[in-house]
């Protein structure tokens, strides 16, 4: 990818977790934003919606971190295994394990009650849906079902991993932050798998135009050579 278009990959993607942080936060945190909006003070508001923006902006970095540190370990992996049909076994074991701890360490131990419980098969079902959305969608773009485990992989491991940060909190208030920076990372990470391949073409194509370019020029610059010494 060329410099140009892993900018506007990467502020593409930045805008998409500020956005949907900023906008679900108005949903998700509205007992934050309520007694401002109650009073009056929409300049207090709209500053809590741009430090919640700027949250999206951070999860946004992070889900791109992961991004790139997934296609390394990815290739990585099919290195290893020497067999993609195998590294596709390896990483259904991972999907399988790190949902496994993520429902008996993560959700069950902090899940005192009815509400919770609610809460976070909600959220279960939100990652897992998105993964498989994602999936499908990858696989009907790029007409290659092996690629369907690798995407499954990415959007639930991965966003696991990056998830962790909200997921370790013990803050009063951490189940809304548990809620709230999940959807930013799954709509960039969705963003990013989904995307990728369009940015990789453009910048193949804005190459192939440089190097036409180079060429026409140098061309060009060959001919009054060639004149003078007729």
């Amino acid at each position: 990818m060329t410099i140009r278009n892993w900018i506007k990959f990467f502020v593409k993607a930045l805008m998409i977790g500020g956005l949907v942080t900023g906008v679900f936060s108005l949903f998700i945190r509205w007992d934050f934003f309520q007694p401002y909006a109650a009073n009056g003070e929409w300049g207090q508001l709209i500053l809590g919606v741009i430090w919640m923006v700027f949250l999206g902006f951070t999860m946004s970095v992070i889900a791109q971190a992961g991004f790139f540190a997934y296609l390394t370990l990815h290739q990585v992996g099919v290195n290893i295994f020497r067999s993609l049909t195998l590294w596709n076994w390896v990483q259904l074991l991972l999907i399988a394990i790190v949902l496994i701890d993520l429902i008996a360490f993560r959700f069950v131990p902090q899940a005192d009650t009815t509400a919770d419980w609610i809460r976070y098969t909600i959220l279960l079902l939100v990652l897992v849906g998105s993964a498989v959305a994602t999936a499908i969608a990858k696989v009907k773009m790029t007409d290659k079902k092996y690629i369907l485990i690798s995407t499954l992989f990415f959007m639930i491991v991965v966003t696991t991993l990056e998830w962790t940060i909200a997921l370790m909190g013990r803050d009063a208030k951490i189940d809304t932050y548990v809620t709230l920076l999940l959807l930013p990372l799954l709509a960039v990470n969705a963003f990013q798998v989904l995307m990728l391949p369009k940015y990789n073409e453009q910048s193949e194509a804005d190459r192939q135009r440089l190097e036409e370019r180079r060429k026409a020029r140098v061309a060009e610059q060959a001919k009054p050579a060639k004149t003078k010494k007729k």
